[in-house]
């Protein structure tokens, strides 16, 4: 084993935020997010995440940066060094190993996201809107798993790159190229005839619609949006450097997040009610399809719809860039604190289990099609046991290790170094009282949702 380095740090505050949204904004704000606004009401359920977002998910970005920037540690290293016991080990290494299991998985989807932006960019957008093309794509062998490893060698490559050089510094490029795209397409697609009556979907909230599930999915949502129990966040706080606000950086990483995901939404719900016609209100539901059937099939319908589709799947394509590199960040970051391996080693002993997990996800729509785990393909298992059950877990243990082992008045130490820690009220009451209430109702519909004993 090779001696360890001294741990790299963020340039300063722009870099930390950058760094921190691009891990945040991923395919949950862009693919998930619409789908669930335009299922559970629109712009209700935007006001009820965004609500959640300044409340529970304030709070969990908080405690999660307060203890890496605290320990200096990724996760597996971060609970022991508050707390010897078996729990908060346990704690640690859930949270550990979340960004590892989902990076296998999500980077077969950026592969599917890299697919489409080529397609679009040959001119074959005409025949991705072709019915069952997505279908026929993901059902042979070859051409997703290629995919798959090209978006998981992109990725490799810049984590290998280091925390500045990597991280950082594509952050800062793409970033950047994302909420401009992001912006741009939005204004395209309001500007539209008829895109109106999607607009006032989206963005006007019809309490009629509210509902406990309204929150359920709110609740779920943050964790794919805010990268909440990932080991990101305590990954990226041990980079934080001291003179850094971590409460203005929290609120502004909420803003970029909420601010993106609400431009998702114009982009595709206006586009929706203008171009779909008489069948808008079947395209709302389509769920997951949205993004790789029910758009294409907007796009070819739209004027430029070739070149609005390209830069739609380049900016979704920066989106999960973003994300797969914060979540390899925080797998490679673990393997280098507890193997102590430099670098470059712990990035290929990451790529390998990506590979191999990811090639089982990719395979489950083929050459794997017969083979289930509990009745699922390979992807939607990675999908449920990281989502449903490590990820409210592990923050369970979060707000179990700042409540007995850190203590709030050491988290509000560390957050007064740096910041006014306005919200302090606010933290204390949602880390001890309200997150684990929250935790233990997303973990029991998760799970009943599954089993399909809850409908969502």
């Amino acid at each position: 084993m090779e001696k360890k380095k001294d741990r790299a740090n963020f340039s300063g505050k722009i870099g930390y935020i950058l760094a921190t949204a691009g891990a945040s904004v991923g395919l949950g704000n862009i693919w998930r997010f619409p789908y669930l606004a335009a299922k559970y009401g629109g712009g209700i359920f935007i006001l009820v995440y965004i609500i959640l977002s300044l409340t529970f998910g304030y709070t969990m970005i908080i405690s999660e940066t307060a203890i890496g920037r605290i320990s200096r540690r990724s996760p597996a290293g971060a609970f022991p060094y508050f707390s010897k016991s078996a729990g908060s080990r346990i704690g640690g290494w859930l949270n550990a190993l979340v960004p590892i299991l989902v990076v296998s998985y999500y980077c077969v989807i950026g592969g599917w996201v890299l697919r489409y932006f080529v397609e679009y960019l040959i001119g074959h957008d005409v025949q991705a809107a072709e019915s069952g093309n997505f279908s026929a794509f993901i059902s042979t062998a070859g051409k997703p798993e290629l995919y798959f490893i090209i978006f998981a060698a992109m990725t490799t490559l810049v984590v290998a790159l280091g925390v500045n050089a990597g991280v950082e510094r594509i952050s800062k490029i793409m970033m950047p190229l994302l909420l401009l795209l992001a912006v741009g397409i939005s204004c395209f697609t309001i500007s539209q005839p008829g895109a109106s009556q999607g607009v006032k979907y989206a963005l006007i909230p019809d309490f009629s619609g509210f509902s406990i599930k309204t929150i359920i999915a709110a609740m779920e949502q943050m964790f794919y949006s805010l990268s909440i129990a990932m080991g990101i966040l305590v990954t990226f706080g041990s980079y934080m450097k001291k003179e850094v606000d971590v409460e203005r950086s929290t609120l502004q990483v909420i803003l970029v997040d909420s601010g993106v995901a609400i431009l998702a939404v114009l982009m595709i719900i206006p586009g929706i009610f203008a171009f779909s016609g008489e069948s808008a209100a079947e395209t709302l539901q389509a769920g997951p399809s949205l993004l790789f059937i029910s758009l294409p099939e907007v796009f070819v319908n739209m004027p430029g719809g070739r070149l609005v589709g390209t830069l739609f799947f380049l900016m979704v394509l920066f989106a999960a860039l973003t994300s797969a590199i914060a979540l390899m960040e925080s797998a490679v970051s673990t393997i280098e604190d507890e193997l102590r391996l430099s670098r470059k080693k712990s990035s290929m002993v990451i790529a390998a289990i990506i590979l191999i997990l990811g090639s089982l996800a990719s395979l489950g729509y083929n050459v794997l099609a017969e083979t289930e785990v509990f009745s699922m393909q390979f992807l939607d298992f990675f999908d449920f046991l990281a989502n449903a059950l490590l990820m409210p877990i592990g923050a369970f243990a979060t707000c179990l290790l700042i409540d007995r082992s850190v203590k709030l008045s050491r988290v509000t130490e560390e957050i007064t170094h740096s910041s006014a820690f306005r919200g302090r009220k606010i933290y204390e009451i949602t880390v001890r009282y309200v997150a684990p209430v929250f935790l233990v109702v997303i973990l029991v519909c998760s799970v009943l949702t599954t089993l399909g004993i809850l409908h969502m």
